[in-house]
């Protein structure tokens, strides 16, 4: 993670704060774009389909307090690979901030809330049923962050193909030309559902994330 810190450390002097998250998202939905086959969803058991989806919608999870009661709530972040980093750093501070009591972005949670457990399920279930849209409401991939705990490791199954864990970012000693040196290391997990992808293709992914993280070299609209 060295080369985003020093990125993060950059744009900071010049008056703009990046999340570790908005990195993982800004190189994960590339890498997800430029992977069709992983950028995709399935149904059906006895004869599954599966649709693939050109652009990187990415769901990620929110620790927020809704009627009174501690809540995780997913919210879908779409079309993040057409976007800069500091487009995404805009809407991931947006979800930080606003009030799902309130927000029109989580009104279909409200109303889900508002009926009976079993209606709202079957509801949900038939909302998300159709794979042409069900990108809009559960995103082609899914990212679950707890960096900001004490967390190094984790994995989560978000629903999609490919689910993301994100831990910290702490100091850790690295071997480097045959030294050792401290440097901020970040472990990233993956999660993939093998009906749609082989663990071939899932390496791929993973490695083309892990790439893109440590040779992050700034860009358009990232501060530098």
């Amino acid at each position: 993670m060295t080369q985003v810190v020093r990125h993060r450390a950059a744009a900071r002097e010049s008056g703009q704060s990046y999340s570790i998250l908005g990195y993982v998202l800004h190189v994960s939905s590339r890498v997800l774009a430029a992977h069709p086959e992983a950028n995709a969803a399935i149904r059906g058991r006895l004869r599954p389909t599966i649709a693939r989806y050109g652009a990187a919608n990415a769901k990620v999870t929110l620790d927020k307090t809704m009627g009174g009661r501690r809540v995780v709530l997913s919210a879908v972040l779409p079309g993040l690979d057409s976007l800069e980093l500091l487009d995404i750093q805009k809407k991931l501070e947006h979800l930080k901030d606003v009030d799902p009591d309130r927000a029109p972005e989580f009104e279909g949670v409200r109303m889900l809330h508002r009926l009976p457990g079993p209606v709202g399920r079957a509801l949900f279930r038939r909302t998300v049923r159709p794979l042409a849209t069900r990108d809009r409401f559960m995103g082609t991939y899914a990212v679950t962050s707890l960096g900001h705990r004490p967390v190094d490791g984790f994995h989560s199954v978000g629903g999609t193909t490919i689910t993301l864990g994100v831990g910290r970012a702490t100091d850790r000693p690295v071997a480097r030309d045959g030294r050792v040196e401290v440097a901020k290391v970040m472990r990233l997990s993956l999660a993939f559902d093998h009906r749609v992808i082989d663990g071939a293709e899932a390496a791929d992914v993973l490695t083309g994330i892990k790439e893109g993280l440590e040779e992050f070299d700034g860009g358009p609209g990232t501060g530098e």
